[in-house]
This record gives structure tokens, C-alpha cells and sequence, in this order.
């Protein structure tokens, strides 16, 4: 029986739902079934992951308002993150899946919408034991890198931005 691990993509680097895409694309061509909920991406958004996952028909969530710094409403921002986890809730415990992405879910967790003590607990009792979980987003709270199995923290030594070059589209968005 397969082990399903829990992994953490987190760190101030880029890379953490770039590292998360590329094993969510090993598993599916590996026909395990997948899903990703992405916590922050506006639910309006038309970047290229989301173009990607459309062409090769991968079950895919963007329910966010788009980047928590921008958020001219954090109440409503909350009330889609406490949505988007109420679906990764009913997709883990569904049984249905061998690997889900919550890609963002870490501001959710440092912004209180969700309580990572709670997150953790539910995910003990329910969480099937074979599915593999990734959870991406800056500053992993402890407890959910105690939680984890595998951790990676992507530092950043040096970006394009600092140099006045913006975000790239097909490379950063």
C-alpha cells in the first residue's frame, strides 16, 4: 500500500507552487488522480498554470481574490479561504484522490482565516492515509512543518524585480 506523504513548500524564494505544479505533472502522468485548490489566485484568473491544467483537463480550483496585499476587503478574502478549505475538506476525505495541492493555504493560516491547530487536527482524522498532501505559501507556520513529512524552504538570493525586471509570463505567472 502506498504512504502518502505530506509536503511543505514554503521560504521568501520564488519556486514553492512551481516545485508544487512539477510533482502535481509527475503524478498525473503516472495516472494518479489530482487536484489543486489554490487559496489566493483570484478565482477570475486566466495565468498559465490554470491555462495548463484547462488543456490536459486536471481538476482545478482557483478560489481566491487575488493577492492578500492587494485585498481592498480581508473579511471577504477570509470568507473565500475558509471556502476554499471547506472543499479541499470534502476532496480529502472524499478518498477520491491520490494527490492534492492547497497551494497558497499558508496566508490563509497566518492570516487566522483558518486556525492551523484545527487544520492539523481534522487532516489526523480524516486525511486517507495513501493521498499525498502539498501545502505551498511564504512563512509555514511550526506546527504545520511539525506536521509534514517533507519540508522545503526556497530562499532567495536574487530576483529579476531587483533589477527593475518584472514578473514574466510563462515563468513567474
Amino acid at each position: 500500500m502506498r504512504q502518502g506523504i505530506v509536503i511543505v513548500n514554503t521560504g521568501n524564494g520564488k519556486g514553492k507552487s512551481t516545485a508544487m505544479f512539477g510533482t502535481l505533472l509527475r503524478a498525473w502522468g503516472r495516472d494518479m488522480r489530482v487536484c489543486v485548490i489554490q487559496f489566493i489566485k483570484a478565482e477570475t484568473g486566466n495565468w498559465g498554470e490554470i491555462k495548463a491544467a484547462r488543456k490536459l483537463n486536471l481538476e482545478w480550483y482557483a478560489l481566491g481574490d487575488g493577492f492578500t496585499w492587494t485585498s481592498k476587503d480581508l473579511d471577504e478574502s477570509g470568507n473565500k479561504a475558509r471556502k476554499a478549505w471547506a472543499l479541499a475538506q470534502e476532496k480529502i476525505a472524499s478518498g477520491m484522490y491520490d494527490l492534492i495541492a492547497l497551494d497558497e493555504i499558508t496566508y490563509a493560516l497566518n492570516y487566522g482565516w483558518l486556525d492551523v491547530k484545527e487544520v492539523i487536527e481534522w487532516l489526523r482524522a480524516h486525511k486517507p492515509p495513501e493521498l499525498h498532501l502539498i501545502f505551498t505559501g511564504r512563512d509555514a507556520p511550526p506546527e504545520l512543518i511539525d506536521y509534514a513529512d517533507l519540508v522545503t524552504e526556497m530562499r532567495e538570493i536574487k530576483h529579476p524585480y531587483q533589477k527593475g525586471i518584472l514578473a514574466q509570463a510563462g515563468v513567474e505567472f
